[in-house]
C-alpha cells in the first residue's frame, strides 16, 4: 500500500540531440520543428520549410555548435537537469519518485510515464522547467504528457506546476548565481536575454485580441489579457530579478536571442543590442539568461562564445556571462517547494 501511494515528480526540459553528430542533430531537429506548436504554419508549408530549407543545412551547423559545448558526460542540458533531479530527489524523500524527461529526444516523456506505471505510481506532478509560458515549450510539453497519459488504459492522475517566472523560489535562485558575476567587476550594463519567439505567438496568447503590441507599454505589468504572454512574463522576470539584484533601471536591458527565419520576432534582438552597446559607451557588461534553468547550447555557445565575440568586435572590453541556476542547492529546494505547492 505504501508503494502504491507514492507520488511521481516528472521534470521536463525541452530536449537535446544524443550527440553532436549531424545525423543525430537532424533527428532531433526533425522532431522539434515538426511540432505545430513550434512552427505554427500550415502543415504543407512546415513540411517544405523543414525538408527543403532547414534540414539540408542546419544539422551540420548546429552539430558544430554542439561540439563546442559537449562534455564527457554528454549534453550540458541533460547533465544539469539530471543533477538537479538528484538533489530534488534527496529533498523530496522516499515518498516521491523523481524522474526526468525531454520534450524532444531522450529520455522521452513516454518512457518516463512507463517507468512510473511500472512502479505502481498513478499520481504524478508534471514540472515543465520553463520559467515563462510559451505554447511552443510549456504548452507542447503539457499536451505531450496528456496525450501519452491518455494512451494508457489506466490513466494517471496529473497535476502541473504552472510557470514560475516571478516566483520568489526562482528569482532568489537566479539572483544567487548572478550576484557573484555582478560583484566581480563593475559593469556598465546588465542584459537579461530571453529566448525569442515570433511576435505572432505572443499575439495568439492574447484572448482579447486587443492588448498585445497595441501599445509600447503592453508588457509593463501582468493583466488578464497578457497573463499567458511569454514576452510579458519575460519582462516580469527581468523586473523582479533586477530589483532583487539592485540593478539600476538605467543599466537594465531586456533582449531576445535565438531567432529563426524572416518573420518578425520579439525585439530587441540580443545580437544587435550587443553590437550597438559599445557605441553608446558601454565597455563592460554582464548578460544573464533567465529563460533557461539549465545551461545549454543557447547559453554556452550562443552567449558564451558568439555573443562575447560580437561585443568585442564592436569595441566592447568585457562581456561576462552569468550561469543558469542549473543544480544550485537553492534552486533544487525551490523545485521541491514548487512541486509541493502544485500537489497541495
Amino acid at each position: 500500500m505504501q508503494r502504491a501511494g507514492r507520488i511521481g515528480l516528472l521534470l521536463i526540459n525541452l530536449g537535446t540531440p544524443e550527440s553532436p553528430d549531424p545525423a543525430r542533430v537532424r533527428r532531433y531537429l526533425r522532431e522539434f520543428l515538426s511540432d505545430p506548436r513550434v512552427l505554427d504554419i500550415p502543415a504543407w508549408q512546415r513540411f517544405l520549410l523543414l525538408n527543403l530549407v532547414i534540414l539540408p543545412f542546419r544539422p551540420r551547423r548546429s552539430g558544430e555548435a554542439y561540439e563546442k559545448i559537449w562534455t564527457e558526460r554528454g549534453s550540458p542540458l541533460l547533465v544539469f537537469t539530471q543533477a538537479l533531479a538528484d538533489k530534488v530527489r534527496t529533498s523530496m524523500g522516499e515518498d516521491v519518485v523523481v524522474d526526468v524527461a525531454m520534450r524532444y529526444g531522450e529520455p522521452s516523456i513516454r518512457s518516463a510515464l512507463a517507468r512510473f506505471r511500472s512502479a505502481a505510481i498513478d499520481r504524478i506532478i508534471v514540472f515543465p522547467l520553463y520559467p515563462q509560458y510559451s505554447s511552443a515549450a510549456t504548452g507542447s510539453s503539457i499536451e505531450k504528457v496528456v496525450l501519452e497519459a491518455a494512451a494508457s488504459w489506466n490513466t494517471p492522475y496529473l497535476r502541473f506546476v504552472p510557470p514560475f517566472y516571478d516566483h520568489p523560489a526562482y528569482i532568489d535562485a537566479c539572483a544567487r548565481v548572478i550576484r557573484p558575476v555582478l560583484e566581480a567587476r563593475r559593469a556598465d550594463a546588465v542584459l537579461f536575454s530571453f529566448h525569442g519567439l515570433p511576435e505572432r505567438h505572443c499575439r495568439k496568447s492574447d484572448d482579447t485580441g486587443a492588448h498585445c503590441f497595441a501599445s509600447a507599454g503592453c508588457c509593463d505589468r501582468i493583466v488578464p489579457a497578457n497573463r499567458n504572454c511569454y514576452r510579458a512574463q519575460c519582462f516580469a522576470t527581468a523586473r523582479a530579478l533586477a530589483d532583487r539584484l539592485q540593478v539600476d533601471e538605467s543599466e537594465r536591458i531586456v533582449c531576445f536571442q535565438s531567432r529563426l527565419g524572416r518573420t518578425p520576432w520579439i525585439k530587441p534582438y540580443t545580437d544587435e543590442v550587443l553590437a550597438e552597446l559599445p557605441g553608446r559607451g558601454v565597455r563592460r557588461a554582464v548578460i544573464a539568461s533567465p529563460a533557461f534553468v539549465a545551461d545549454c547550447l543557447e547559453t554556452l555557445e550562443e552567449l558564451g562564445i558568439r555573443a562575447v565575440e560580437t561585443f568585442r568586435a564592436a569595441g566592447g572590453e568585457e562581456l561576462r556571462v552569468a550561469p543558469c541556476v542549473n543544480d544550485d542547492d537553492l534552486w533544487a529546494a525551490g523545485v521541491a517547494g514548487l512541486a509541493r505547492e502544485a500537489w497541495a
